[in-house]
């Protein structure tokens, strides 16, 4: 008498079983998609341990770490890659000090004040800038900033830091601005609501709570702006100099470790030779420093962070 009930049961999980099947296809060929990111960003930290193994057989690691010359094409090599570090923390520290400010005002007279035609008009069109070849920035630090720095201070040369680095925060505010923007309008209507109702005007409103309440995703912004200033490569590579010196002044040319990566790549070096292998090593550093930045990033997001 029991059969009659369990053949029911089976068929209609059978059933159901067919019904869904197209689900899931759909799920396994999602896990694949989002298998393969990390699969591609797994392969490329293997590949760059393997081949900088390779490298760290010849160049001790203090050496790497702590010699201040970074000179592998000349007869007396120095393998310190601080010079490359110094480069690459300048001109985003440059960059960022242009960008932070200019987006963060930017998202917030976009989200808070302005109006939806306006809005409408803006965004898109910085998020033009975005879509402009970095080679093109190159030529315009080459070209235009560094000749207008000039002006000011007479003693700069033609290849620094400055230049470029002010370049890479005119590239990157339209990602600090834009994925501020989209976290400052994912507040709740009513916070602002009740803020206008306890009296606050709109810009009290904006930095007491709106800013507060998006402080996760506006952190999330300026660590994309991080992210994208590190590993920038044309802009410093065409104005920048391309010359390894260990300082932290912008007003001096200098290399950063994309840069290094660009001229090494391109060159008439052998392949598996050391000078070659440095490349590896170096790139390594970059997703070190990537990887720390993303790091603090998501420390800060979670300190920070406030559910509604």
């Amino acid at each position: 008498m029991n059969t009659a009930p369990t053949n029911s049961r089976s068929g209609r999980f059978a059933h159901n079983a067919l019904r869904h099947w197209g689900e899931r296809i759909i799920e396994s060929v999602l896990f694949l998609a989002a298998f393969s990111a990390v699969a591609v960003t797994v392969a490329i930290v293997g590949i760059l341990l393997y081949e900088s193994q390779a490298f760290f057989q010849h160049v001790p690691l203090k050496d790497f770490l702590t010699d201040t010359q970074w000179t592998i094409m000349f007869t007396d090599k120095h393998f310190g890659v601080a010079p490359l570090l110094a480069g690459t923390l300048t001109t985003t520290g440059v960059a960022l000090l242009l960008a932070v400010p200019i987006g963060t005002v930017t998202a917030i007279y976009l989200s808070e004040f302005a109006s939806h035609r306006v809005r409408e008009t803006v965004k898109p069109v910085l998020e033009l800038l975005a879509g402009i070849p970095t080679v093109v920035f190159g030529y315009f630090a080459l070209l235009m900033v560094t000749p207008a720095l000039q002006w000011f201070m007479p003693d700069l040369p033609g290849f620094n830091m400055l230049g470029p680095g002010l370049v890479m925060g005119i590239m990157i505010i339209p990602y600090v601005s834009s994925v501020a923007e989209d976290a400052m309008r994912a507040v709740p209507m009513h916070m602002r609501e009740g803020s206008y109702a306890m009296g606050a005007t709109r810009l009290q409103t904006a930095l007491k709570v709106v800013m507060p309440a998006a402080t996760s995703g506006v952190v999330a912004a300026y660590i994309l702006g991080i992210s994208r200033a590190v590993g920038e490569t044309m802009v410093v590579a065409v104005a920048a100099g391309q010359q390894p010196n260990f300082t932290f002044d912008p007003r001096e040319s200098g290399a950063t470790i994309t840069a290094f990566i660009v001229q090494v790549a391109l060159g008439d070096l052998p392949h598996g030779s050391l000078e070659y292998q440095s490349i590896f090593a170096v790139g390594l550093v970059l997703v070190l420093l990537t990887l720390f930045f993303n790091v603090l990033g998501h420390v800060v997001r979670k300190r920070f962070r406030e559910a509604y």
